[in-house]
């Protein structure tokens, strides 16, 4: 398969020139030599947060970093075309066409850039001309349209709109109905459904992004959240003083990490127990989060919550 490109161009950002010791004018806090002073500076600015809001945000979180096999119709704001996101593509693609015409956006993939927003955008513009057959490796600066401003993900979706994840067993469906892998992509497939890990999505009233994953030797809960760091942990915290952090008996908060911008706690769980079971307390447990949000705003923590919220904190890392 082959990859389209466009001619390079320069970042539309107006960044003034400034010493290259100096802050650069960008906010980023490196000095202007090591960003926008930089070769290729603009594409070096990390963007921490880059699916804020969007009302998928959390999904989209979950889908780039621990949901192994996942496919979702992209909400465009605009246009009758009908893009599918995918957690991974076949050699990590960041985009194609099948031979049926479906098209494909990858989220697991590699970026050239430090605004994975961006790059996906640029994916979609791609997508959006290629055609059957046709796929696109790695996306970067030179996957733009020449001389265009370069849109984000928040400029080509519905913001308000949410994903309709489906779930898949393997990956099967990277390619069309009847059609057999060969090469490349059939050594591709064979790879990824030998190291996939069982998945699915918990869908209950009031949970969203929230995945159990069966590890092996345990199972988790692993849930995206859209509060702010903080906020959360110490709603967290307050649950936690309270003995009212798990999903259950069968269940231990076993900690969190941070994603894009965002915490994601995680459980261990019976892994003798059907997802399904655990649909129902994690929906208690969101409605006891939320009361706890909820409860900040009235009155601070006291010495046993903060005890507990210090020891909440020693127990997360970040991923990205």
């Amino acid at each position: 398969m082959s990859k389209r490109t466009a001619p390079e161009q320069k970042p539309a950002e107006d960044i003034p020139v400034v010493g290259r010791r100096q802050p650069c004018p960008c906010g980023s806090g490196k000095r202007y030599k090591a960003c926008h002073g930089a070769s290729g500076g603009a594409a070096k600015v990390k963007v921490t947060r880059p699916f804020e809001g969007l009302a998928a945000e959390c999904e989209l979180v979950a889908l780039r970093e621990f949901v192994p096999s996942a496919t979702a119709r992209l909400p465009l704001a605009s246009g009758s075309e009908e893009i599918q996101l995918a957690t991974v593509l076949p050699m990590a693609a960041a985009a194609l066409v099948r031979t049926d015409g479906v098209a494909f956006i990858g989220l697991q993939v590699q970026t050239k850039s430090g605004d994975v927003s961006r790059d996906l955008a640029r994916a979609v513009e791609w997508v959006r001309t290629a055609e059957p057959g046709e796929s696109l490796a790695v996306v970067g600066p030179e996957d733009a349209p020449a001389g265009s401003v370069p849109a984000r993900l928040q400029d080509l979706l519905d913001p308000d709109a949410r994903l309709d994840v489906q779930v898949h067993e393997d990956f099967s469906w990277w390619m069309p109905e009847g059609v057999e892998a060969t090469g490349e992509v059939a050594m591709s497939l064979e790879r990824a459904n030998s190291a996939i890990m069982p998945t699915q999505r918990l869908e209950t009233e009031g949970v969203h992004a929230a995945y159990w994953v069966d590890a092996t030797d345990r199972a988790h809960l692993r849930w995206v959240r859209p509060e702010p760091e903080e906020r959360l942990i110490s709603a967290l915290a307050r649950l936690s003083a309270r003995g009212e952090l798990a999903l259950g008996e069968d269940s231990r908060y076993a900690g969190s990490f941070r994603a894009h911008g965002l915490l994601v706690p995680v459980w261990d769980l019976d892994r003798e127990k059907h997802p399904d079971e655990w649909a129902e307390p994690a929906a208690a447990l969101g409605r006891r989060l939320d009361e706890a949000l909820a409860s900040l705003d009235e009155r601070s923590l006291d010495a046993d919550e903060r005890r507990a919220r210090d020891g909440l904190r020693g127990r997360q890392i970040t991923v990205r």
